[in-house]
């Protein structure tokens, strides 16, 4: 390379830098500096909803996305926390004033130990600090995103929210022909029979079969009496409608997966009403424009945000082995 182009490439780094800090500064003069350094400390900001003029609060917390504990690299801007969303159910819970909780669920569903403990933790609050949690369902409230609604004190879905799905699910992918087509050998050492089970290299055995349906069958069991012991059915009622297939919301409601039908507005109204809460502010948690957030809105502000790396950044939250999921996919 010639001197000239070293110095042009340097000149070219050089605004590069220039620029990502004009961009920087900016947009620090411009947000909550306490805003920006929030995440991460236990602490979420209060989005206020309405204003009212009583002493009591309804926290909204929303439920958005696929319900995974996935890490949060340096450039995410959004998606679901799992860690975080659990800390607000918890200090919402314990705030005095807040008199009830309204969890608005958009998902279609996740991980069957992230779904457990969003459903346990909302046993706890109702049982050890007594207030009621309410569910609000968006456009999708599926197979995890029930799971978690099951325990609620009431569900409320849009009559054409997509619901149910209930069961549970396990995939893998089998690269065996294609790798016999191009002539890629897999040599796997391992301890036991079944260390290597599912595999993508090669066609899974019945054995392996009935040890892995073994597993989801019990997953499967949990799931069922989750719902047979928030909605007080019998386990025979849930298995028979239980068999995978979403339900509108005015479909659930007639099964009994669903206890109303309405909006947010109407949720926060029948909250209101059912605890005589007199004219109450509606509240919503939020995490905060996280560092991590901030460095990323930079990085797109520059490269753009349809560019490559959002594609590898959400390739690699993926799970890169299977695993038992509470999930609709369609």
């Amino acid at each position: 390379m010639s001197k000239k182009r070293w110095i042009a490439l340097v000149i070219a780094v050089v605004l590069l830098f220039v620029s990502l800090g004009f961009q920087a500064t900016t947009a620090f003069r411009m947000a909550n500096l306490e805003e920006v350094v929030n995440l991460g400390n236990g602490k979420f900001n209060e989005k206020v909803l309405e204003t009212g003029s009583g002493a009591e609060k309804i926290v909204v917390l929303r439920l958005n996305g696929v319900i995974q504990d996935t890490m949060t690299g340096a450039f995410n801007t959004s998606g679901y926390n799992h860690n975080a969303f659990l800390e607000m159910i918890d200090e919402a819970g314990k705030d005095p004033s807040v008199a009830g909780i309204i969890v608005r669920v958009n998902s279609p569903g996740g991980g069957v130990v992230e779904s457990d403990e969003i459903h346990d933790k909302i046993i706890e609050v109702q049982q050890e600090n007594e207030k009621p949690v309410y569910v609000s369902m968006g456009n999708t409230a599926a197979s995890g995103g029930y799971y978690i609604a099951a325990p609620a004190d009431k569900v409320i879905a849009h009559p054409s929210t997509l619901t149910g799905s209930i069961g549970v699910i396990m995939q893998s992918y089998n690269f065996s022909e294609l790798a016999d087509q191009i002539g890629v050998d897999v040599n796997t050492i391992k301890s036991g029979e079944f260390k290597d089970i599912m595999s993508p290299y090669r066609n899974m055995t019945e054995e392996e079969h009935s040890i892995l349906q073994a597993m989801i069958d019990e997953l499967y069991g949990n799931f069922v009496q989750v719902i047979a012991d928030g909605r007080e059915m019998e386990e025979s009622t849930v298995r028979e409608i239980g068999d995978g297939r979403v339900y509108t919301g005015a479909q659930a409601q007639e099964l009994g997966l669903v206890d109303e039908l309405g909006t947010l507005d109407d949720t926060i109204d029948m909250m209101e009403t059912d605890f005589e809460l007199n004219n109450p502010q509606i509240v919503e948690y939020t995490q905060g424009f996280g560092i991590n957030q901030f460095l990323g809105v930079q990085f797109q502000n520059v490269f753009g945000s349809g560019s490559d790396l959002d594609g590898m950044v959400e390739m690699l939250q993926q799970s890169k082995s299977p695993r038992a999921m509470y999930l609709y996919s369609e």
